[in-house]
């Protein structure tokens, strides 16, 4: 669907982008793919990787000034929404910050997308925006209120918005494995709680569903990916198997457990067999049967979290990850 057509990404120089736009390319021949992002260092470090590719196009400028996104938004046909900030702490010691990127710049993109007359909008979310205890998780569950309604209130209008939710992305810039393995040596890993459980996803799974998105969206689906669960202990253990666990207490706005469905979610909630589908409460849409196509609607009560999941990775399989994609870690 993506072959002679514009792509847009915003956070077009994080870690998801830096494996959707390789992915994207490899699979399909788009026209352009145009990177927006506002770090101008980092747009020159990936520039070099795809160095005389003409259809990779970079764009700087911010989710914040409206001005500019409908600017990046000529002529483009679909749009990856990554941009946002992210780290749990940051975002609860710099909540004016957060909210600005995160639900100021999803109104923003939301307008223009509509504006400039673009197909389709996929934003990607995060386990933290069901049942929201951090500013953060508050801020993305606004952003997806504000992408689900964005189908009604684009009106006459054709553009199409999404949702797609996924947890702990292994090995992304900032996360637990590259934070493990950059203090490994010192022989001593920091645990938050020893209960403490993830769900784990990679990047390649996570554009695979972001790809799934686009193709089976009628507007307004939250897509969540089953994945597996690991317990951070089992995790640390993998990554530095001498080192001693030293239990340091939960952070600031952090969860023990992940979780991407609520309880209050099922009654709208649909499961596939590689995902479920949170289809939107608004305008009668949970009954539309070309939102639900052949899933079938989870019992009263369900939640996907991490602790109770039925998927769980074992310790051999993410070794068997860890050795495949080392030199990735922490990279991207």
């Amino acid at each position: 669907m993506f072959n002679d057509t514009s792509i847009l990404v915003t956070g077009g120089t994080g870690s998801f982008a830096h494996t959707f736009i390789p992915m994207l390319l490899k699979h399909y021949d788009p026209k352009r793919v145009i990177i927006f992002s506002r770090d101008e260092m980092k747009q020159w470090e990936m520039a070099k990787k795809f160095q005389g590719d003409t259809r990779v196009r970079f764009f700087i400028g911010d989710v914040r000034d409206r001005d500019r996104i409908y600017r990046a938004l000529d002529g483009v046909d679909y749009v990856v929404h990554a941009a946002a900030t992210k780290i749990v702490p940051t975002a609860e010691y710099n909540p004016f910050e957060c909210v600005k990127t995160n639900v100021m710049g999803a109104m923003n993109l939301i307008d223009a997308c509509i504006d400039k007359g673009v197909k389709k909008v996929v934003a990607l979310s995060t386990d933290k925006a069901s049942s929201p205890i951090n500013l953060y998780g508050a801020t993305k569950l606004t952003s997806d209120k504000l992408f689900v309604a964005g189908n009604s209130y684009a009106g006459g209008h054709e553009t199409r918005f999404a949702v797609v939710r996924y947890g702990n992305v292994m090995g992304s810039r900032g996360s637990v494995i590259p934070f493990f393995t950059s203090i490994r040596d010192s022989g001593v890993l920091p645990i938050t709680d020893n209960r403490m459980t993830r769900f784990m996803i990679s990047l390649e799974q996570g554009v695979e569903l972001v790809w799934h998105a686009f193709e089976d969206m009628e507007g307004g689906e939250i897509y969540v990916k089953k994945i597996p669960s690991m317990r951070v202990t089992d995790l640390a253990r993998v990554i530095a198997p001498e080192a001693r666990q030293e239990m340091v207490g939960i952070r600031p706005g952090e969860k023990l457990h992940e979780q991407m469905i609520g309880a209050e979610d099922a009654y709208y909630t649909y499961e596939y067999p590689e995902h479920y589908k949170i289809l939107p409460a608004i305008n009668s849409w949970d009954k539309d049967a070309n939102r639900i196509k052949d899933g079938k609607k989870v019992p009263e009560g369900f939640e996907y979290a991490s602790d109770t999941n039925p998927e769980w990775m074992s310790e051999a399989q993410l070794k068997a990850w860890l050795d495949t994609n080392w030199d990735k870690i922490g990279a991207i």
